[in-house]
């Protein structure tokens, strides 16, 4: 496991100030910006940013943050986590992070995904009624864009190219893409149809019942003769120097956020012992720097993934909070894993 990459992932959640204040969202850019810069010096491989349309999140457009980003570091890479491909066009996706590759040096990639929220469809004009057909349509056209050579192509919800090139191109010919899978069969199948690498949301229960899909990428890839690279997975978490005060600090902004997206979805309210059985059994990675690289480490042998990303930013923890767990996780966590798996 020496080839493991470990990412840290945001949605440029609304933290707490000092004051206990929520930020405003261009301060919340900000901070994303300086915990990049943090993750970056720590020598974390990725960052990824997620696509939101909410009052609560500040990240409309990640490769513009990234764009920033990239001026300031050297060599993280930077990338969306998740591009809602569906309600946006996948030639200007890929002209932005074609941009983002240029700044950064070659670093950028794309995941390119579904969404869980449904708020960009009517912002944009799209009908959710094409909800799945969208996305199909838009990744056909965006593989084909990688191959940086004139594209013709036509569908049914976007208008034809016609021998259409693209630019600016990227130095190395091809950007780096990943396509982002909450649990669907289907998408992971499709996934491995176009040869694109696979990152899963591994966001509930105990790891190891994401492995079928795991599986199943590898099978399908085989079957469609197309390559079946290193599986990435990304779930929440949480560190400070004890368990106790990570689990203490995290649960009442945790709570916020879970029970805000369960009042949309019709879940009844989180309770503690939830919160603390997924902590201790399922896919939620808070505690100290020694529980969570243990906890880490099983996932990853579990389910034998190439790529850790982390959620670090889950509802309203305090930016300084935030930051210190990014220290935690560059510092002591990464190199802890790193060490248990090669033991």
């Amino acid at each position: 496991m020496t080839d493991l990459l470990f990412g840290l992932d945001t949605f440029g959640d609304l933290p707490l100030d000092d004051d206990g204040r929520t930020v405003s969202h261009a301060a919340a850019i900000r901070h994303v910006v300086d915990e990049a810069v943090l993750a970056d010096e720590l020598g974390v491989d990725a960052l990824a940013l997620g696509e939101h349309h909410r009052p609560e999140y500040a990240i409309s457009t990640p490769e513009t943050v990234l764009a920033g980003i990239a001026t300031r570091t050297s060599r993280i890479r930077l990338g969306s986590g998740v591009t809602v491909l569906s309600s946006d066009d996948p030639v200007r996706v890929f002209q932005r992070f074609a941009t983002v590759d240029a700044l950064s040096g070659g670093r950028a990639e794309v995941i390119l995904g579904r969404g869980s929220f449904t708020e960009s469809f009517p912002l944009f004009g799209y009908d959710l009624r094409d909800y799945d057909r969208l996305f199909e349509e838009k990744l056909d056209l965006f593989v084909k864009l990688l191959d940086e050579k004139p594209v013709s192509w036509q569908g049914t919800l976007r208008p034809p190219l016609e021998n259409a090139d693209v630019f600016p191109k990227t130095d190395s010919g091809r950007l780096t893409t990943w396509v982002g899978v909450g649990g669907s069969p289907q998408s992971v199948i499709r996934t491995a149809r176009y040869g694109l690498p696979l990152m899963l949301a591994v966001i509930g229960g105990p790891a190891a019942r994401f492995r079928p899909l795991v599986e199943l990428y590898r099978r399908a890839a085989d079957e469609f003769g197309t390559t079946a690279h290193p599986v990435g997975m990304h779930s929440p978490g949480f560190l400070a120097d004890t368990d106790e005060e990570a689990r203490e600090i995290f649960w009442p902004h945790y709570r916020v956020m879970r029970d805000r997206i369960g009042a949309l979805r019709g879940w009844p309210p989180v309770r503690r012992l939830e919160y603390d059985t997924e902590i201790a059994h399922g896919s939620m990675y808070v505690g100290s720097p020694e529980t969570v690289a243990v906890r880490i480490a099983d996932a990853v042998r579990t389910l034998g993934v190439g790529r850790f990303d982390m959620i670090y930013s889950v509802g309203t923890v305090p930016a300084s909070a935030r930051l210190r767990a990014v220290e935690l996780y560059g510092s002591r966590v990464i190199p802890r894993v790193r060490e248990l798996l090669a033991g």
